[in-house]
């Protein structure tokens, strides 16, 4: 190949890697803007459908090693109406990032509405009691903001197949709904037992928290 050919077949490379770069360019915008579309804009946890879909691919892949756990902030109007909305927002805020921090890489943190948020932990049965024990106490540490320190305060259940003799999804869910409530402002972790699994409920959820009363809504 002659010396003249060289710059007109760079310049041919060139040319077909330029929609080659803004294909990819566009291709990565795309796929981050859809990802934000999936989560909470406040806590940056997965939007309710989203945690959903992920939590039942990792329960599908690892039943044997999976913790579900539903929580829920304890007099969250209290909080609004003596602290302000924006300290409402911090405590949500604070509550999304240390579910994701303790579900961790291989888990999942979601908000499933108001002030109420669901993670699904990879741990090995032999360590779940211990982590359970750290998220408790990780829940009531105060929250920095403006005026100093938030007193936070949440309750939790958690379920995992093994206790509930189930790996449905839905079931875990209504389970760790029912032991978060039978729990309510004690301020420890409550782990679902067969019973909790079997409450009335509406839409997979326990019948008779807020939202359940009109049958066909989502709690």
């Amino acid at each position: 190949m002659t010396t003249a050919l060289l710059p007109r077949k760079a310049l041919h490379i060139t040319a077909m890697a330029i929609p080659l770069a803004g294909w990819t360019l566009h291709t990565t915008v795309l796929h981050r803007r859809l990802t934000q579309a999936h989560r909470d804009p406040l806590t940056t946890t997965w939007r309710c459908e989203a945690f959903t879909t992920r939590a039942q691919r990792l329960l599908e892949r690892h039943p044997d090693e999976v913790v579900l756990v539903l929580a829920d902030a304890d007099h969250f109007k209290e909080l609004n109406d003596h602290h302000g909305h924006a300290a409402g927002d911090t405590a949500l805020a604070a509550i999304g990032t240390r579910l994701s921090e303790w579900a961790g890489p291989r888990g999942v943190a979601g908000r499933l509405g108001g002030d109420e948020f669901a993670a699904l932990a990879r741990i090995e049965p032999r360590h779940q009691a211990l982590r359970l024990e750290h998220l408790a106490r990780l829940m009531t540490r105060p929250v920095p903001c403006e005026d100093g320190l938030l007193p936070l305060s949440v309750s939790l259940g958690a379920a995992t197949p093994a206790a509930v003799a189930s790996s449905d999804l839905p079931t875990l869910m209504r389970a760790a709904d029912a032991a978060m409530y039978e729990g309510k402002h004690i301020g420890t972790i409550v782990q679902a037992r067969p019973d909790h699994a079997r409450v009335p409920s509406v839409n997979g959820r326990r019948l008779g928290r807020p939202g359940t009363a009109v049958r066909g809504r989502a709690a």
